[in-house]
């Protein structure tokens, strides 16, 4: 691993959100600071963290990122005098901001920020209304989605660039194509879709936490809104299909993205399906540094960046042997899979199944991206060819169409209505021609 290569999930705030999302697994993390009396990350963490991650990367754009909690509740001067701190230690070099929010504070003098420094941001919804309230409700437990959408027109409405982040639960994998359309309607031209899956410890851990990492060996249960691993699957297969047929080359789904880079025989650009991770780390408010997002537990504090360089950090052996693991403890099972080059295990917080021949480590969402995998071959086969023949992907809906009608032809009955839609019965249609 090299500087170059590492990316940092910065949470200036922390933890703390103006939102109770039944689901998050970030909230409790509050208690692993227990001393904590402010917690906007100061000014000369920062500072600090801004000048170092320009330094330890040696290109002409650097691409920050900042995520909660909730970042909007430190205020528009905060990431005034943050953009501020970027264009001191720029040195000519290109500074680039994502911004993750739920959405619920946004007004004009956020977008006039986000419009003038070109931030992208991220909001956070469900679906429509019943699917999105379902889990995402404010302190007080009430519904949010109204204030949601209102954000979302607020950054329409000033120019700003947004895509959505859609965590895909219990309540809410049973509606894909509802959920698909709705994005898209609402001005979402680029879409993730993150699968909700967390164990409960029967106990609270001695570090405080109740949502638990995969190596834990204590008693506990799958949460009871965790996405289903079949369910996730025909949750991504019927909005494939959908966007196969309409929308490849106006609408981008980050997976689908990252399916076709591994069917071109590249590999994955999304960090859960690299063959190695250890290249997404997240810094918290207070400067300490932790081996993933999704790994702020204690045993993967790297350290905190006052006390040691940022690149030590992420260059050292705790991280390295971190990102390491991810392909030295796959399976037996998993190894020999046949769509282990799309999905390499997938990310290792879900590795808590065993196989059907007992080995640990087996991912617990297996049997929906099999499914999802397995499902789209055909047309990312089709997509690769286009790509490498140096053709467009969107070819892709023209061959799938094609398919359709040959199918819907080979099914058709003599006296039915012909599939080519005519109004003629098959017989005096498009039979003739067959």
């Amino acid at each position: 691993m090299t500087p170059l290569d590492f990316h940092v999930m910065a949470k200036p705030i922390g933890p703390i959100c103006n939102l109770d999302c039944k689901y998050c697994f970030y909230l409790e993390k509050e208690s692993l600071y227990p001393q904590a009396q402010k917690w906007a990350m100061r000014e000369d963490v920062l500072d600090s963290y801004v000048r170092q991650y320009i330094e330890a990367h040696d290109a002409p754009v650097i691409n920050f990122a900042w995520q909660g909690g909730e970042p909007t509740l430190l205020g528009v001067d905060y990431f005034h005098r943050l953009v501020d701190i970027q264009k001191k230690y720029a040195n000519g070099k290109r500074i680039q901001n994502a911004f993750q929010t739920n959405g619920v504070l946004l007004n004009d003098d956020w977008a006039a920020l986000f419009k003038e420094n070109e931030f992208l941001i991220g909001v956070s919804i469900d679906g429509p209304r019943a699917l999105h309230d379902a889990y995402r409700v404010d302190k007080g437990g009430q519904p949010t989605f109204d204030r949601v959408i209102r954000g979302i027109e607020t950054l329409k409405r000033n120019g700003v660039e947004f895509n959505t982040l859609t965590t895909v639960h219990r309540g809410n994998a049973d509606y894909p194509v509802e959920v698909y359309r709705f994005l898209k309607e609402n001005g979402s031209g680029f879409m993730q879709f993150i699968p909700i899956v967390e164990r409960i410890a029967q106990q609270v851990t001695a570090d405080g936490l109740q949502l638990i990492s995969p190596d834990f060996s204590g008693a506990a249960q799958v949460a009871p809104w965790s996405v289903e691993p079949r369910q996730f699957g025909r949750f991504l297969c019927a909005i494939f299909d959908e966007w196969v047929r309409r929308d490849v080359g106006t609408c981008f789904v980050q997976l689908f993205d990252v399916s076709l880079e591994t069917w071109s025989g590249m590999e994955a650009s999304l960090c859960i399906f690299k063959r190695q991770c250890g290249q997404a780390l997240a810094l918290e408010h207070g400067g300490d540094l932790y081996s993933c997002d999704h790994f702020v537990y204690p045993q993967n504090r790297l350290g905190n960046i006052m006390d040691a360089p940022l690149a030590a950090l992420v260059e050292s052996e705790q991280q390295r042997s971190f990102g390491e693991a991810k392909e030295s403890t796959l399976p037996k099972y998993c190894r020999e899979c046949d769509v282990r080059f799309a999905c390499n295990g997938e990310c290792p917080k879900h590795r808590f199944l065993k196989t059907p021949d007992g080995e640990a480590g087996l991912n617990y969402l297996c049997a929906g991206y099999k499914m999802f995998f397995h499902h789209v071959d055909p047309y990312m086969r089709f997509m690769a060819r286009e790509l490498a023949a140096q053709r467009a992907p969107a070819n892709v809906m023209r061959w799938t169409a094609t398919q359709d009608a040959q199918q819907a032809m080979a099914q058709a009955g003599r006296n039915d209505p012909c599939p080519c839609g005519s109004g003629k019965k098959f017989k005096h249609c498009c039979a003739r021609q067959a």
